[in-house]
């Protein structure tokens, strides 16, 4: 664990805010349908990517992380 790393509450902040940015992508691909051309590279590709990226270095740190903001 480095020094520079974040403390757990801010990785349990970033973990439901990617959490929730892909749950609103996936509902508004429901909504509004699949989309096509460069909307489907925007969307799914870039939206998608940085939410599902950011979930999984989370959860990454998560398990490495020592708990250290509880008493």
């Amino acid at each position: 664990m480095s020094k520079f790393d974040p403390p757990r509450s801010e990785l349990m902040f970033r973990l439901w805010v990617s959490v929730l940015g892909l749950l609103m992508l996936a509902g508004a691909v429901t909504y509004r349908g699949w989309p096509s051309g460069l909307a489907m590279f925007e969307v799914i590709v870039i939206a998608g990517g940085f939410f599902g990226g950011t979930l999984i270095w989370t959860l990454r740190k998560l398990r490495k992380h020592k708990d250290t903001d509880r008493p």
